[in-house]
């Protein structure tokens, strides 16, 4: 089976390379598609709204399904 790519991402897996995220880039999980939005940021993982990914601590881990940040997608918006 073929899966198609999810429409909205940008390049997709940003691999953990922040050169490639902006302050405002939203990023989602791509195991339970969890977004993490920097303007609300991470109530879970005690994150202040307004919080770039790239900023996020190094322990940071999806707080739906503990996803590796290295994980997540650049949603294109």
């Amino acid at each position: 089976m073929t899966i198609a790519p999810t429409a909205g991402f940008s390049g997709g897996s940003f691999g953990g390379d922040i050169s490639k995220l902006e302050d405002t880039s939203v990023l989602e999980c791509k195991i339970c598609w969890w977004q993490y939005e920097p303007a609300e940021g991470d109530e879970y993982w005690q994150i202040a709204p307004g919080t770039p990914f790239a900023q996020l601590p190094d322990h940071w881990s999806c707080p739906n399904c503990d996803g590796r940040r290295e994980d997540f997608m650049v949603v294109d918006t």
